[in-house]
Parts: structure tokens; C-alpha cells; sequence
């Protein structure tokens, strides 16, 4: 337990770490700016961030729903409620330690619900699945639609950089030798133990896979799939309309057009991944392409970005702190009851 503990906390303090370094190297880039940017969050219109901030909250609500549409198949149900507050759970640990967000929503389902571990964290690796299919579909939906800002984003963010990787492998033959070899030496290890990596998945391990499996299943299951279909594609129109709205906010960003936002969707998606939250990442990856691909002054890339990253802190923080206020209180008796 200890060394879990452990674990957890340098994992945080790295990712924290790193989003930190990230925050930093936003505020050198417009240090000279500082006034400017004073002056345009003063001037910002918050009648559109505040509806940021309601769209993102809608957002959160049909992601409960859909996610209660997963357990009802597998005999599972929870209040609204409840759904709501071990969703908004999942995204305040998120801040702490990306990824863990999942964990700790299927751990309050499963103490408020008692939804079994196992099931609610496959419904929620479904729930994934379907957020990636969409994410790819955004993806060729943006690039048709810019199709040479986003070549000229990953000509400068991936293909140059991966082309001078591969240049300094062919000049350093050393490196590709131990490059091969650490493959080698995985490909033997995993023949070597693949009788005892079989025979994990039998006992409490394999539980577990067949719970999650059963979770996965649940798609084919519902008795109303189109409804999950539409919950889905509303929930990230939400996201996308959120950071729309947010563009009305500042005047340096009001001209910005639903195609160039997808872009900035579609890669503040990933900055997200980078640190806790998106701390940093978020608004430096935001001020880039606003800056470099859309021509926006570096006043206007810089606040915007950080009013849209801000007010979703924010919505999450609260609710997030109140869902774990609300949930023991609201289920002091016993609200849940297994679907029919």
C-alpha cells in the first residue's frame, strides 16, 4: 500500500512538474505582453465564458447519462444523481493524476451503486472507444475541411522532427543496434512467459477481464442504441461549443471561424494528455496555433486559451468537490436499485 502510495505521488509530481514547466514557458513567451494581457482579461466579455463554462456542465450531464445507459444492459442502475457526481469525480482526479479519473469513478460507483468494479470500468473503457472513434472522425472532418493548416502543423510538430530522428539513427548505427536488440529481447521474453501470462488471466485477474469484456458488451445489449449514438455526438459538440463560445470572449479571437476551432478542438484534445488536466499544455499548444497558423496577436492567443482552460478548471473543481460532499448525504439511504 505504502509503495502504491509512493508511486501515485511521483507520478503526480512529475506530471505537475511538467505542467508547470509548461505554464512557465507560456508566461516567458508573452512576458513583454504582460499590460496587453492584463488589459484584455479585464476587457474579456464573461457573459460568454460563464456560457462556456453551462455548455461544458451539459456536457458532463450526457456523459452520466450515457455512461447509465451502459450499466442498465448488465442489470445496473444509478440515480442521475449519483452519475453525475462520480463523473464529475473521475475529471477532478484527472487534475491530480491524468488517467486515474476512471479508477476513482468506477471505485464511487461501485461503493454508492454497488456496480462491481470490474463492469463499470469496462462500460467506461467502452466509453472510450466510442470518445476515439468520434476523436478520428473530428480528425477527417477537420482535415478536409483545413487540410493545409493541419499538413503544416504536422510537417513542423511530427514529420520534420521524426525525419530528423531517423537522420540521426542512420549517422549513429549504435542506437539502431539497441534498438533492435531491446526488440528482440521482448519478443523472446514474451515467448519465453507466455504460458504464465495465460495463466494470469485465469483467477481474480480473469475476473476481472471478463468484467471488463461483459462492460465492453453492453453496446450490444441496449434496447436503444441510437440514443447512445446521439449522447455521444452531443456530448462532443458540448466540448466543441464550449471552447467556440470562449472565442467571443476576447476581441482578438471573436473573427475565428467553426472550422478553425475544430483545429484547435481536435489539438488541445491532446494537450490535455500531456499534464494534469491540460495544465500548461492546454494553453501553450492553443497559443501556438493561434499564433503561428491563424496570425492572432499574441495578447488575444494568450488569454483566450487560458479563459477557456480556467473556467473548465473551475466547473470541475467545484463540482467535483461538491460531488464528493453530495454523494454519502444524498445515499444515506439506500437510492440505488438494480434495473429491472
Amino acid at each position: 500500500m505504502a509503495q502504491n502510495k509512493l508511486r501515485s505521488f511521483l507520478q503526480f509530481s512529475i506530471l505537475l512538474g511538467i505542467g508547470l514547466v509548461l505554464v512557465w514557458l507560456s508566461l516567458r513567451q508573452v512576458a513583454p505582453q504582460k499590460d496587453n494581457i492584463i488589459k484584455a482579461f479585464q476587457k474579456a466579455d464573461y457573459f460568454w465564458v460563464m456560457l462556456s463554462i453551462g455548455i461544458a456542465w451539459f456536457s458532463h450531464f450526457l456523459r452520466a447519462l450515457r455512461w447509465n445507459d451502459l450499466l442498465v444492459p448488465l442489470g445496473y442502475k444509478t440515480k442521475l444523481v449519483n452519475a453525475i457526481a462520480h463523473v464529475f469525480i473521475g475529471y477532478l482526479t484527472n487534475y491530480g493524476i491524468p488517467r486515474m479519473g476512471e479508477i476513482s469513478r468506477c471505485t464511487s460507483a461501485a461503493k454508492y451503486d454497488k456496480v462491481p468494479f470490474e463492469v463499470g470500468f469496462g462500460t467506461v473503457i467502452t466509453e472510450r472507444i466510442v470518445d476515439f472513434i468520434l476523436f478520428l472522425i473530428i480528425f477527417f472532418i477537420t482535415l478536409a475541411i483545413q487540410f493545409k493548416e493541419l499538413i503544416g502543423l504536422a510537417n513542423e510538430l511530427v514529420f520534420d522532427k521524426l525525419r530528423a530522428k531517423m537522420d540521426n539513427l542512420a549517422d549513429s548505427p549504435g542506437q539502431l543496434v539497441i534498438l533492435t536488440l531491446i526488440l528482440i529481447v521482448a519478443v523472446a521474453l514474451f515467448l519465453l512467459f507466455r504460458k504464465k501470462i495465460s495463466g494470469l488471466l485465469k483467477g481474480k485477474f480473469g475476473s476481472m477481464i471478463k468484467g471488463m469484456g461483459e462492460g465492453i458488451g453492453s453496446i450490444r445489449k441496449m434496447k436503444n442504441p441510437f440514443r447512445f449514438i446521439v449522447l455521444s455526438v452531443l456530448i462532443w459538440a458540448s466540448y466543441f461549443y464550449s471552447l467556440y463560445t470562449c472565442f467571443f470572449a476576447i476581441e482578438g479571437t471573436s473573427q475565428l471561424t467553426q472550422a478553425q476551432g475544430l483545429t484547435l478542438l481536435l489539438f488541445g484534445t491532446f494537450g490535455v494528455m500531456f499534464s494534469p488536466g491540460g495544465l500548461g499544455a492546454y494553453p501553450l499548444i492553443l497559443y501556438g496555433i493561434l499564433v503561428n497558423t491563424y496570425h492572432v496577436s499574441e495578447v488575444a492567443a494568450f488569454a483566450m486559451p487560458w479563459l477557456a482552460w480556467t473556467a473548465q478548471f473551475i466547473l470541475v473543481v467545484i463540482f467535483g468537490i461538491l460531488s464528493f460532499i453530495v454523494l454519502p448525504i444524498y445515499n444515506s439511504k439506500k437510492h440505488v436499485s438494480r434495473a429491472a
